[in-house]
């Protein structure tokens, strides 16, 4: 992905002298985040390596979905609340659905029937299922009692360091159930580089300098992401569950794939249902608290209801897929077509979610 470095200096450029063209420079600088947030989780592994399971387990636990975190405070600074609980159910849809269909699918049809830990694999899915739970209760609640709307945000102020109290939690039980393996199973990521580690200070200097390309490209694309959605004819549902959330996972999906592909099914598995579960406990509670410092307004947790079907649907399927340590090319393609099938209805339905 490297390659895709030149796109940074292009985007910025663009932004000063031809502000005109929003289309072309939300492609540009959401390119140019891709080898950026790969960068980063180079620079993490590295540091994770070096400080041992446990403090590279948090410092995972504490970058993996930074490209995704930096987009939404960029998203939040800008008001643009639907946006952000978008992307952030989009990203938790695509790991589940379209990075682990394409896992099985290039997994299956290179190795045929393969195998992982259904018993830690389940364990990711119902800590996802439960996470999920407190997304969606919020606007259940409203639902039921529409006069609650006024209490939205104490309401989801208390369900989200509720969350953080769970996450936290979790990474603790993690390290020391298992200190061999906490870097994968507290952040739900796992070290797949091959190459040699990077030095602390570099890997320290890369972490601090990819940041602020990051947060820089993040704010070019959340500036442009309207006129953008609008000239190619998308809602800004479909923006935010199928544009932006694949945008910030992009680095951290491809490991998934590759890990299939090289018949590491357990850790692409980690790497999706993981990922998902830290989203929901870490990034959204947090983006809830930081939401009263960031923007014009506080954000609850009340997601439209065809983003709550959505995510749902999604955590049921992947309960079930998980449920028996096989993975084959077929469940693939349904993983694939279900993605493929909602997509379809966020697109034509642009009020849904």
């Amino acid at each position: 992905m490297k390659w895709l470095l030149v796109l940074v200096p292009i985007a910025i450029a663009l932004e000063h002298f031809a502000p005109g063209n929003a289309l072309l420079i939300f492609a540009v600088a959401a390119l140019g985040i891709i080898p950026l947030a790969a960068i980063m989780a180079q620079a993490t592994g590295s540091l994770a390596t070096r400080l041992g399971p446990g403090l590279g387990g948090l410092l995972n636990a504490t970058f993996g979905n930074a490209a995704e975190l930096i987009i939404a405070l960029a998203a939040l600074r800008a008001g643009l609340h639907d946006m952000v609980k978008a992307s952030l159910a989009g990203t938790i849809i695509g790991n589940v659905l379209f990075v682990l269909g394409v896992a099985m699918v290039l997994g299956g049809t290179r190795h045929g029937d393969q195998t992982y830990d259904a018993r830690s694999a389940r364990t990711q899915a119902t800590m996802l299922t439960l996470a999920v739970t407190a997304l969606i209760l919020p606007a259940a609640y409203l639902s039921i009692v529409p006069s609650a709307e006024v209490q939205m945000n104490s309401l989801s102020t208390i369900i989200a360091g509720i969350m953080l109290a769970v996450y936290v939690a979790n990474v603790a039980f993690t390290m020391v159930r298992s200190r061999a393996d906490a870097a994968a199973a507290a952040a739900g990521h796992a070290d797949l580089h091959h190459g040699p580690q990077w030095a602390p200070g570099k890997a320290l200097a890369v972490l601090f300098a990819v940041t602020l390309g990051i947060i820089w490209l993040s704010e070019i694309l959340v500036g442009t992401v309207e006129s953008a959605s609008e000239a190619m004819g998308f809602s800004d549902a479909f923006t935010g569950v199928f544009v932006l959330a694949v945008i910030g996972g992009a680095a951290e999906q491809a490991t998934a794939m590759g890990a299939a592909r090289q018949n590491r099914m357990d850790l692409s598995m980690s790497i999706t249902l993981g990922a998902s579960v830290q989203l929901a406990l870490l990034v959204a509670p947090l983006l809830v608290l930081m939401s009263f410092f960031v923007g014009p307004q506080p954000m609850d947790l009340v997601f439209g209801p065809g983003l709550v079907l959505t995510i749902l649907f999604s955590v049921i399927i992947a309960g079930q897929v998980a449920s028996d340590g096989r993975a084959d090319w077929l469940r693939g393609v349904q993983l694939l077509a279900v993605y493929l099938i909602l997509a379809t209805v966020f697109f034509f339905v642009p009020d849904v979610g």
